[in-house]
């Protein structure tokens, strides 16, 4: 018996099954990662015996005996979680090996979680063991007859139909930009229109994408999302640790968001967002926390406060921004509206960035949007804003050396793409 020891996104075949939209449909997940039936056939099951759809949810009274009739087997079960309830966070459960179902809640949420583990490897889009506030309610086991999972890592690894990175999506528009301006160029032979037409759809095929998608909220139901913690010592987030998690979201992933929290005494960033962006994030956030907390504590003996968290602040700001964060044209000195207007090359490539970005941005608001619509249907968790206050002690010459090494720190994005296939 042992606790749980890992977290493995895992949706259950639901992208797999052409399934879009926001949904918590934490049941009908659980149940096909358990047992092995594929996603649309539990989710057609649970439809039929609610009478509604149950991408927002089941009732126990549903989910309970269709669980029965598919050999499994609850071990117990709470029917109102109280703070006086004897009942174990899900973090500190001991499980043995093989597939079980657990049903957790949080103390004051009226809607319980489905989640389930697989050789003590939680397997869901997002972990409850991270905020320490989710208690185990019930918990099914497979019995000898059980319908369960033939392979518990199937799919795992392999990336999902909707599981477009931030780079991924910025190529394949400049891609779709320069063949399009091909197919319309005058200047080139119909022969060549044609062919760029024709690489432009089928790319725009092969990605599930469209003129409109690129522009609208369109497309953005397919984006597969998730939350994942990565936790830091101490149970303040620091000024330069909050800096560098504003840094990765709005220049390297815009697509994901953040907040803090705390467990104990250690402080949690959550990202959430996009699949991939979120896990590269994180694996960024770490790499880049343990280069500048080294530094400053070889330099000024620590990094949490002094001169040693005025180096950290000083690094995190110079860290080099993503070019394209910037809107300004590269337009001569002393430009006219009319020189603007001329078809200069340098000035229809620098428009045509422009447009780029502006895709780019906009297809961003639109998952963020939709990341907190997600974060609140499957976690329950809206997020309000808080202001800090900043240090009294600064110095100055630690944050310039600071500045110094992070202007030139060269950042590498987590598996980014080397080139669109």
């Amino acid at each position: 018996m042992q606790p749980i020891k890992k977290f493995a996104w895992n949706d259950g075949g639901r992208s797999v099954g052409g399934f879009v939209g926001m949904t918590g449909d934490c049941v009908s997940r659980a149940i096909s990662i358990a047992t092995g039936i594929a996603y649309r056939d539990v989710y057609e099951t649970l439809k039929t015996r609610y009478g509604s759809s149950p991408r927002n949810g089941v009732p126990s009274s549903i989910y309970g005996p269709y669980l029965h009739e598919l050999g499994w087997i609850p071990n117990n079960t709470v029917a109102v979680i109280t703070p006086n309830a004897n009942l174990e966070l899900i973090e500190h459960l001991r499980l043995a090996q093989g597939p079980i179902i657990i049903q957790c809640q949080r103390l004051g949420r009226p809607t319980a979680h489905l989640c389930t583990v697989i050789d003590h490897v939680l397997h869901d889009t997002w972990d409850a063991r991270d905020e320490g506030a989710y208690y185990v309610t019930n918990a099914w086991t497979a019995g000898p007859q059980a319908v369960r999972c033939a392979d518990s890592t199937a799919g795992n690894d392999k990336k999902q139909a909707g599981d477009l990175t931030q780079a991924e999506f910025e190529k394949i528009i400049n891609r779709l930009r320069a063949i399009d301006n091909t197919a319309r160029n005058q200047a080139a032979t119909e022969a060549e229109r044609e062919n760029a037409l024709r690489m432009m759809q089928a790319l725009m095929l092969r990605h599930n994408l469209s003129r409109a998608d690129l522009a609208s909220d369109e497309g953005i139901e397919s984006i597969l999302y998730t939350r994942q913690a990565c936790p830091v010592n101490g149970s303040r987030a620091l000024s330069w640790e909050k800096d560098l998690a504003n840094y990765l979201t709005q220049h390297i992933f815009p697509m994901t968001q953040w907040y803090s929290s705390r467990k104990g005494h250690r402080t949690l960033f959550f990202f959430y967002g996009p699949r991939m962006d979120v896990e590269n994030a994180i694996q960024l956030f770490r790499e880049l926390m343990i280069t500048i907390a080294t530094a400053a504590k070889l330099l000024f003996g620590g990094y949490a406060r002094g001169s040693g968290a005025s180096y950290a602040e000083g690094y995190v700001s110079s860290l080099p921004k993503n070019a394209g964060d910037s809107t300004e044209t590269n337009q001569p000195p002393n430009a006219t509206p009319n020189d603007t207007a001329t078809s200069n090359p340098q000035n229809d490539e620098s428009q045509l960035d422009n447009a780029n970005r502006q895709l780019v941005l906009q297809r961003s608001i639109a998952v963020q949007r939709r990341a907190k619509d997600w974060l609140f249907l499957e976690c329950g968790i809206r997020l309000v804003t808080t202001y800090r206050s900043a240090r009294d002690f600064r110095d100055g010459a630690a944050e310039q050396l600071g500045k110094t090494h992070g202007a030139q720190h060269r950042v590498d994005v987590p598996n980014a793409p080397k080139r669109l296939n």
